[in-house]
C-alpha cells in the first residue's frame, strides 16, 4: 500500500485533497502537520459537508477533519481491527507512539500474523514395571524370547527448550543442582561431567543451532523407576518441536536408547525408552529382529481396583543401575540364570492373563515369584536392608511386591488386598519408607510449542 497516497499537509487546500481522494479510490484522506504527524482524518462526506456550511475549496483541509478517528498501533488486537472495518470503517491508519503514519488497514490490506518465537515443553512419564526384568538385554533377547510388563505413572520428568539466535548452549538442571554454559555444540560434545547423559542427546541428534534447556523431575535420581530415559524422552520432545519431518514414537524410543545405552555407555535394558515414550499399560516382547509394544485393554473397575491395591515405596536408597545390568549381562551367560530369566517371561506371560481376566490377587501371588526370581540374577539386585522392607511388607498385608529398576535400591511396589492397605501403610511410616501416591498414565511422552510473550 502507498501510503502517499492516503497523506496530505493540513494546510493544503480541500481541492488538493479531493483530488488525493479521487487517486487513492477509498474515499479518504489522512492530515499531518509539519512535524509529520497525524491530526486527523476526513472522508468526501466530512468535505461535503463543510463544503455545504460555505467552506470554500481554497480553505485548507484542517476545516474538515475529523480529529477523533480511530486509529491502531503494532500490538491493536487483530480481533479490534476486524470488528472496525466490519462496521463500515474504511481505513484505520496505524500510528507509532509519535503519532507518526506507519501503515493503514483496509479490507483488502490487513496485517499479516508475523511468526512469532516459540518454545518448546515436553513431559514424560516414568514406569513401573511388574514383571520380565532381565529379558529386555539385548544380550539374552537375541537368542531368547523376551518379555516384559510395565505401565507409566503419573509422575514425570520435564523439559523446557528455546531456539537461541546464536550457536552458545545453555544448560540448567534442577535435578543436577547445576548450570553450564557452552560457545557451541564442539565445546558440550567433549565435556566430562554430570550432564553426561544430556551431552549424549545432543550426540545423537545433533542440532544444528543454540539452545537453552531446562530440565527438573518429579522423582530422585537412581530410584529404578527409568528415571534416565524419561529425561531423555523429554530433551527429545522437545528438539522434535523444531522439526519439519518428525519421528515418530519409536523412532524416539530408539534415539533414548542410542544416547543412554551406546553413547553414554550405561548398560540396560530396552524397555525403559519404550515405556515411556508409548505410555500406558504395556505388554512388551523383545527379539532379535524387532521390539514390539502390545497395549493392554483394561475394564476401568480393574484398572482403578488395580491402582487402589499398589503402595510405592520409596527406600531411601539410591543405586548404580550400570553396574548392576554389567553384572547381570556377565550372569546371563551362565545356563542357570538364562533358565530363571526365562522362566521370568513365562511368568510375565501369566501375569498379562491375570490382568485381562481381572484376577489381581493371582498378579499379585505372581509379582512375589517374579521378585524372588530376579533377586537369582544376580548378587547386586538386593541386600540384607532391602530384604528386611520386603519381608516386613509380606508380614503386613502384601501378598507379593518387587524392587522396580535394576536393583540395589529405589523404589518398591507391592501388591496390598483392600482390607490389608491400613496396616502395611501404618508399618511404612513406623519405619520412616515414604509412601508415594500415583495414578496410571494412559498417555506417553507429550510435547508442545508455545509462543514466546514479551
Amino acid at each position: 500500500m502507498e501510503l502517499e497516497k492516503f497523506l496530505i499537509n493540513q494546510k493544503e487546500s480541500i481541492l488538493n485533497a479531493l483530488k488525493k481522494i479521487e487517486s487513492n479510490h477509498y474515499g479518504i484522506i489522512i492530515a499531518q502537520d509539519d512535524d509529520n504527524k497525524v491530526t486527523g482524518v476526513a472522508t468526501d462526506g466530512d468535505i461535503r459537508r463543510k463544503l455545504l456550511e460555505k467552506v470554500s475549496m481554497k480553505d485548507s483541509i484542517s476545516n474538515c477533519l475529523n480529529k477523533k478517528f480511530i486509529s491502531s498501533n503494532e500490538n491493536t488486537p487483530r480481533e479490534f481491527l476486524l470488528k472496525q472495518l466490519d462496521h463500515n470503517i474504511r481505513i484505520i491508519p496505524v500510528l507509532d507512539s509519535q503519532k507518526n503514519l506507519i501503515s493503514i488497514v483496509t479490507r483488502d490490506y490487513f496485517p499479516v500474523l508475523k511468526q512469532k518465537k516459540i518454545f518448546a515443553r515436553a513431559k514424560s512419564p516414568v514406569r513401573v514395571s511388574f514383571g520380565g526384568g532381565g529379558s529386555d538385554i539385548s544380550a539374552f533377547f537375541y537368542k531368547n524370547k523376551g518379555a516384559v510388563i510395565n505401565s507409566t505413572i503419573s509422575i514425570y520428568s520435564h523439559a523446557t527448550l528455546k531456539v537461541r539466535n546464536d550457536n552458545k548452549i545453555y544448560l540448567h538442571s534442577l535435578d543436577l543442582n547445576d548450570n553450564l554454559k557452552f560457545n557451541d555444540i564442539e565445546e558440550l560434545l567433549k565435556y566430562e561431567g554430570s550432564f553426561s547423559l544430556i551431552k549424549c542427546v545432543i550426540m545423537a541428534i545433533k542440532p544444528d543451532f543454540g539452545f537453552e534447556l531446562f530440565i527438573h523431575s518429579d522423582y530422585p535420581m537412581s530410584s529404578g523407576l527409568g528415571g534416565s530415559a524419561t529425561v531423555t524422552a523429554a530433551i527429545l520432545g522437545c528438539f522434535n518441536q523444531f522439526r519439519t519431518d518428525k519421528w515418530d514414537q519409536y523412532e524416539i524410543a530408539e534415539l533414548a536408547f542410542q544416547a543412554e545405552r551406546l553413547h553414554l555407555g550405561v548398560s540396560g535394558g530396552w524397555q525403559d525408552q519404550y515405556a515411556t515414550v508409548f505410555g500406558g499399560l504395556n505388554f512388551i516382547e523383545f527379539n532379535k529382529d524387532q521390539n514390539i509394544i502390545n497395549p493392554i485393554r483394561l475394564t476401568e473397575e480393574v484398572l482403578l481396583e488395580l491402582e487402589e491395591s499398589l503402595v510405592l515405596c520409596y527406600t531411601g536408597l539410591t543405586h548404580d543401575s550400570g553396574n548392576i545390568h554389567n553384572d547381570q549381562k556377565k550372569q546371563t551367560n551362565k545356563v542357570d540364570v538364562k533358565a530363571r530369566i526365562s522362566s521370568n517371561v513365562k511368568l510375565t506371560y501369566d501375569m498379562r492373563d491375570n490382568l485381562l481376566k481381572g484376577r489381581l490377587m493371582d498378579f499379585g501371588k505372581n509379582l512375589h515369584k517374579a521378585w524372588m526370581n530376579k533377586k537369582s540374577f544376580s548378587n547386586k539386585i538386593s541386600n540384607s536392608a532391602l530384604d528386611e522392607i520386603y519381608d516386613g511388607a509380606i508380614k503386613n498385608g502384601a501378598v507379593g511386591g518387587k524392587l522396580l529398576g535394576a536393583g540395589g535400591g529405589g523404589y518398591f511396589l507391592f501388591y496390598v488386598p483392600p482390607f490389608k492397605v491400613h496396616n502395611l501403610l501404618k508399618w511404612l511410616k513406623n519405619k520412616n519408607l515414604n509412601n508415594t501416591t500415583f495414578k496410571f498414565e494412559n498417555n506417553g511422552l507429550k510435547s508442545w510449542t508455545v509462543r514466546e510473550k514479551k
